[in-house]
């Protein structure tokens, strides 16, 4: 998977001017996956992720279209949780109860997501799941391309880029 995830994102090719490239891989819920994230920094320190591609290895393969719907829901997530997860107290209590008041990805802000499905069908394993996890990662990776230094919080949205 993580060679079909590079091979896909064109991994050793270049970028427009600005854009950087990170990579990720992951083991679990049964599937391997793998993501390659395309981020560009402004000088600002404003982050726009520009494009994800993602490979998922889970076995079986039965319902292609339904596991690219997957991998898609999964980057929202995933970016969600990365740019913006973050609770938050008052008087005891949290303020973002429900999803009227935590922030959440919108059409506008999602990259380019594309799907890369590698079946070996000798087992059965997750869809979702798995590609979530390395979302995070590998906008973290290109975002330390883009900017020299490694990123050690999370949510984005309170980290300062330049």
């Amino acid at each position: 998977v993580l060679n079909a995830a590079a091979e896909k994102a064109g991994w050793g090719k270049p970028l427009p001017a600005g854009v950087h490239r990170g990579i990720a891989q992951f083991m679990g819920y049964g599937s391997y996956s793998a993501a390659v994230a395309e981020v560009s920094v402004s000088p600002r320190g404003e982050l726009k992720v520009h494009r994800l591609v993602l490979a998922l290895n889970c076995g079986h393969a039965v319902n292609p279209d339904q596991i690219a719907a997957q991998v898609e829901g999964s980057v929202a997530y995933g970016l969600t949780a990365a740019l913006y997860g973050e609770l938050t107290v008052e008087k005891g209590r949290i303020v973002e109860d429900n999803f009227h008041t935590y922030k959440i990805m919108r059409l506008a802000e999602m990259p380019k997501v594309e799907t890369v499905i590698v079946p070996t069908y000798d087992f059965w394993g997750g869809v979702g799941e798995p590609t979530i996890c390395v979302v995070t990662p590998s906008v973290l990776n290109a975002i330390a391309a883009a900017t020299g230094k490694p990123v050690r919080s999370l949510p984005l949205k309170n980290v300062k880029l330049v």
